[in-house]
């Protein structure tokens, strides 16, 4: 038999990730509010393709971070399964999601940035 305390542990140190993945989402998206408003704050006459840019970065943030949002809820929902079950599985594939979106925005960031 499992000891108690250690699914106890177990299940806070779940809810713990979880809520670091949602502070993440929040950050991901405040990335897309700060590339607005310093757009729209230092470049009011900018050109279309700076304006798009701008926009795009925006856009992805917000939908990056409303992705993250699922897929945490996801990964904390299968994990808790996995823990009532005593079976461990590696998170593979919200490391790989992850480094994906911080590269993507780093990419837009930059691309930004660069035409600007």
């Amino acid at each position: 038999m499992v000891d108690e305390r250690k699914l106890i542990q177990q299940h806070l140190a779940n809810e713990r990730t979880y809520l670091a993945w949602i502070r993440t989402s929040i950050a991901l998206v405040g990335i897309g509010f700060l590339a607005t408003t310093v757009h729209i704050s230092a470049l009011p006459t900018a050109g279309d393709l700076a304006n798009n840019l701008a926009m795009l970065v925006s856009i992805s943030s917000l939908f990056l971070g409303v992705m993250t949002i699922i897929g945490a809820t996801v990964n904390y929902y299968h994990t808790r399964k996995n823990i009532n079950e005593n079976r461990f599985v590696s998170s593979h594939r919200i490391i790989v999601y992850m480094t994906s979106v911080a590269f993507l925005l780093f990419i837009l960031v930059t691309t930004y940035l660069f035409f600007v």
